[in-house]
């Protein structure tokens, strides 16, 4: 859409006023930035023009947009000088740009907004001059229009907001985090552009959670409301640039299946100069690392958020249970006894695993968990649990230290057994050594299924559940690392160390289409649905 005459200043040139009403012609004529120089170079001053990946993200621009991309593609350039761009054409507008601390938000300013605007031409510059000019802020004298940049924007309205990196604000400073999505984003109207953009750091933070809706939305292809988030992906595979000469680079069979698997999953072709560049950036930039590649220049979107199995428990089990399809939509039978497997902890989480046994089949329908609540939290979970989806419980394996660890000067399980009279609440026996229990549940692995929504949470920590890495002897041991992963991976070594399905007390109930259909026919039995 063209600019209207009358937000353009007088006192310019025919000619140039006609230019300066259509944006995309200032987009790719008004503005200088600063680029690296090639090696031993001095940095460069050049026009802006906006690369492809940037062409395509204006296209498909939004009321509400997430950007996962690879490294240094201009994406916070690019916005940058858009909102710049909308403040100069536009009267009374308040655009934000929020970084991950105070330094990288005034050297976005100082380097991208304050020096496009000093590089305007002259006679644009006496139009357009400044009212306030201070390292966080850029006030327009001619139409009360502004640009600032801080780590957050509660107060006020902002009418365009740039949040960038903020995988790394989730990381670093959760905190910050939380008061971007409770405090800057909600002060951009419906009618405003909010645009979020960051590499992938790990899949925790509201960051991976923001991206994993936006992306569900666009699997879905759904007609997007003002108030949802376009998803935007942009993979190292698309730069042009990204390519170098293959020789003196080693492409091993690893790399070539890797490149193969890409290829399938992303509808795309690599070729050789492409292969070069991946495999020598990921060599001599992160020491071989390939989860550094995937989260600096992912592939797909998945593995955007993909980390290392190296050293991780339960990786190949997990795999092969993906590429069995073993993690599935798995729904909760109607009458078949659930059971519960749990994990203890009072500044830990307590981590509970819902199972029922189907044929020869393991099928775990729900994870949960929580920390710092009392059994009696847990109780109510599972009453509800009884009461929304119409769980009948038979047994409820606890950790064997259930019987010892006291809360509020009694035994946990005796206080869920107070809690939950009628229910069957059993330790599971301890056994010697961790390691032992952890091959235990790796062999029963094979049995299992997992509902991928509903177990999603349990699922990533199984995927993250790792061995300490000894830095002095370079190896890994067989001490685990206990952190907020391995809550429910102990939870889960409840099912392969105590659940026996000759043990079960409780049977099946009658599913109530069979109960219906012998209604029907009079209460005798149909042989065939008996």
């Amino acid at each position: 859409m063209n600019t209207p005459d009358s937000a353009i200043p007088e006192g310019l040139p025919e000619e140039l006023r006609k230019n300066l009403r259509d944006p995309m012609w200032r987009l790719n004529n008004l503005y200088f930035i600063v680029v690296k120089g090639d090696e031993g170079e001095d940095d460069l001053v050049v026009k802006f023009k906006p690369n492809r990946a940037q062409k395509r993200f204006i296209l498909r621009l939004w009321h509400r947009n997430i950007i996962l991309k690879a490294r240094q593609l201009g994406f916070t350039t690019l916005i940058s000088i858009l909102w710049l761009d909308h403040a100069l054409f536009n009267a009374n507008q308040r655009c934000g740009i929020v970084a991950q601390d105070l330094e990288a938000a005034e050297a976005i300013f100082r380097d991208k907004v304050k020096f496009a605007y000093e590089h305007l031409p002259d006679v644009l510059r006496e139009v357009m001059p400044l009212k306030r000019d201070s390292a966080k802020e850029l006030l327009f004298a001619h139409n009360n229009s502004a640009v600032r940049v801080a780590t957050s924007m509660r107060s006020g309205t902002i009418n365009r907001l740039l949040v960038s990196e903020f995988g790394k604000i989730c990381a670093k400073f959760p905190d910050r985090a939380k008061e971007v999505v409770t405090g800057s984003i909600p002060a951009v109207p419906k009618n405003g552009i909010t645009v979020i953009e960051s590499t992938a750091e790990g899949r925790d933070g509201e960051f991976y959670d923001m991206t994993q809706q936006a992306m569900a939305l666009y699997d879905q292809r759904k007609d997007l409301t003002m108030r949802d988030y376009r998803f935007h992906f942009f993979p190292w595979w698309q730069e042009p640039n990204y390519r170098m000469p293959v020789d003196g680079v080693v492409i091993t069979d690893e790399d070539r299946d890797y490149f193969t698997k890409i290829e399938q999953e992303a509808n795309t072709i690599l070729d050789p100069q492409q292969r070069a560049w991946y495999v020598a950036t990921r060599d001599t930039d992160f020491a071989g690392k390939p989860e550094k590649m995937w989260q600096e220049y992912p592939s797909t979107p998945n593995e955007a958020f993909q980390v290392s199995t190296e050293g991780v428990y339960y990786a190949k089990q997990l795999q092969k249970a993906r590429t069995e399809g073993r993690i599935a939509r798995i729904p909760h039978r109607e009458g078949t006894p659930v059971n519960t497997f749990w994990d203890l902890g009072k500044s830990d989480n307590t981590s509970i695993w819902f199972h029922q046994a189907f044929q020869f089949q393991n099928c775990f329908i729900r994870s949960y968990q929580n920390t710092g609540e009392y059994p009696a939290h847990y109780a109510q979970y599972l009453r509800e649990m009884q009461q929304e989806h119409g769980y009948v419980y038979d047994t409820h394996y606890l950790p064997h230290d259930a019987e010892n660890e006291t809360m509020n000067g009694a035994s946990v399980i005796a206080q869920l057994r107070k809690l939950m009279p009628g229910q069957k609440f059993v330790p599971v026996e301890r056994i010697g050594r961790r390691i032992d229990g952890i091959n235990m549940l790796r062999a029963a692995f094979s049995s299992c299924f997992f509902d991928e929504e509903n177990c999603k949470a349990g699922l990533i920590a199984l995927g993250e559940y790792r061995k300490r890495f000894n830095t002095s002897t370079g190896a890994w041991t067989e001490e685990h690392v206990h952190d907020e992963h391995s809550d429910y991976a102990d939870a889960l070594r409840q099912f392969a160390q105590g659940y026996d399905p000759a043990k079960t007390h409780i049977k099946a109930a009658e599913p109530e289409w069979k109960r219906k259909l012998r209604a029907r026919s009079g209460g005798a039995r149909n042989p065939m649905t008996a």
